[in-house]
């Protein structure tokens, strides 16, 4: 079975998260037809996500997409007992490597006790009989002779174990080698299919369009129905919007937002490395991690606006326009205790962040003291970006090596965020207050 050895690199990593949502904020607010048809830029990308498993057969409801399921299945059992045979295999060759150590060991020892015995015996032949010479030279005759005998036992035991061992060990091996062909060949059909289906699919959306039912327009019943239900139909979010900083936190949670679909996409490629591929990956779990933790922050200043964060209804919601303002303007007190603390931490972290002695760009001294702002600014240029030698501050631990100083500073666009939108909560509240009704 072939293996991936991809590694996401960081600016591929930070442009994701940048462009990404960008593309797909322009995609939703395009104009939706009213006749439901397949297209086929979505039957490409679900070709090239999930169509190791047909979901792009499915998607245009073509049972033919049940084919892939069974040899999808096959390849993940193949690969289960490519496992256990690679487990066995490596016991047994562990057996046989102690057991030629002890013969690479034990060999030589032997010998060369051998080639001393007669020497030894003839040492212990010359001494006086019960004399100290004599006790010496018998205990090393004696030596020897354990030596001998002991290696020698050790030797059967490891030819033993290499002749018994080596054939289960080869047994192991042609098994691990069949299964991992096995999968390797399921793999490839899959594929080979699926490539077929690249240049077969504008014909199937061309025949699965085809086969819809025929659009019917509207009654004006229907419309003035569908009008009422959306005019009763849950607030959206833009009607939230009274300035620009509700309009601010209303951007950066739906740019946000479309995170969670980068994070199937990666999850999905980090199943598909680890079980089908044998081949899991070390940053698919950190980045999406992280992703999250810069989600959660950013989101904060939109959960605030929506009123989305959890709250004692029974008490709050019977309330009139105006206490509501009251409670909302009173308990600000400690909205702002916690978002006021949250940004000077997020501060003091971001700018420990770029401050670590690894780090040797000129915002990293900058943060450090040791050159002025003035200074530091002049001597920013695009070396600061493209030279590789350059680090800016911390990073993480693992392999990927991710730096982490990006996400501390979202911490801080997070903390701000909240600050401003507690500031234009309030300003909401006073107005509340003044009108009175």
């Amino acid at each position: 079975m072939p293996g991936l050895s991809f590694t996401l690199p960081h600016w591929l990593y930070w442009v994701g998260l940048i462009v990404f949502p960008l593309i797909a904020i322009v995609l939703s607010r395009r104009p939706q037809p009213e006749e439901k048809r397949y297209t086929l830029p979505l039957a490409y990308m679900i070709a090239v996500a999930g169509g190791i498993i047909g979901l792009h057969r499915f998607y245009l409801k073509s049972m033919l997409g049940v084919v892939y399921i069974p040899i999808f299945l096959f390849i993940l059992f193949a690969n289960g007992q490519t496992q256990d045979a690679r487990t066995v295999f490596s016991d047994y060759e562990n057996q046989v490597r102690v057991a030629q150590r002890v013969l690479d060991r034990e060999e030589g020892r032997v010998n060369e006790a051998r080639a001393d015995l007669a020497e030894l015996q003839t040492a212990y032949d010359a001494t006086e009989e019960g004399s100290f010479a004599q006790k010496s030279a018998e205990r090393r005759l004696t030596r020897a002779k354990d030596t001998i005998a002991k290696g020698e036992d050790r030797l059967k035991e490891a030819r033993v174990t290499v002749e018994d061992i080596t054939p289960l060990r080869e047994e192991a091996a042609a098994n691990r080698a069949f299964w991992d062909n096995a999968a390797g060949y399921a793999f490839y059909l899959i594929l080979a299919l699926l490539l077929l289906d690249l240049f077969l699919l504008p014909g199937i959306v061309k025949r699965a369009n085809a086969a819809l039912p025929a659009h019917e327009e509207m009654t004006e019943a229907e419309k003035a129905l569908r009008a009422a239900e959306a005019e009763e139909g849950p607030k959206h979010d833009r009607d939230y919007a009274e300035n620009w900083i509700d309009r601010l936190s209303l951007f950066c949670g739906e740019f946000v937002a479309y995170w969670a679909v980068i994070a199937v996409f990666a999850y999905y490629y980090e199943v598909l490395a680890r079980y089908v591929f044998g081949s899991p990956t070390n940053w698919a779990h950190e980045a999406m991690y992280l992703m999250f933790g810069m989600q959660y922050l950013i989101a904060g200043a939109y959960a605030m606006l929506t009123e989305s964060h959890v709250r004692v209804d029974i008490f709050y919601a019977p309330l009139s326009k105006p206490r509501k303002a009251w409670v909302d303007l009173l308990t600000s007190i400690f909205f702002f205790i916690f978002a006021g603390t949250l940004l000077v931490t997020s501060w003091i972290f971001a700018m420990d962040a770029i401050a670590v002695p690894s780090g040797n760009a000129v915002i990293s001294d900058w943060a450090r003291g040791q050159i002025g702002f003035g200074e530091m600014i002049s001597g920013f240029g695009l070396n600061q970006w493209t030279d590789p030698n350059i680090r800016w501050g911390e990073i993480s631990f693992n392999e990927w090596e991710v730096p982490l100083w990006p996400m501390k500073w979202v911490m801080v666009i997070g903390g701000l965020l909240l600050v401003l939108q507690g500031i234009s909560k309030m300003s909401k509240d006073i107005r509340e207050i003044a009108r009175g009704n």
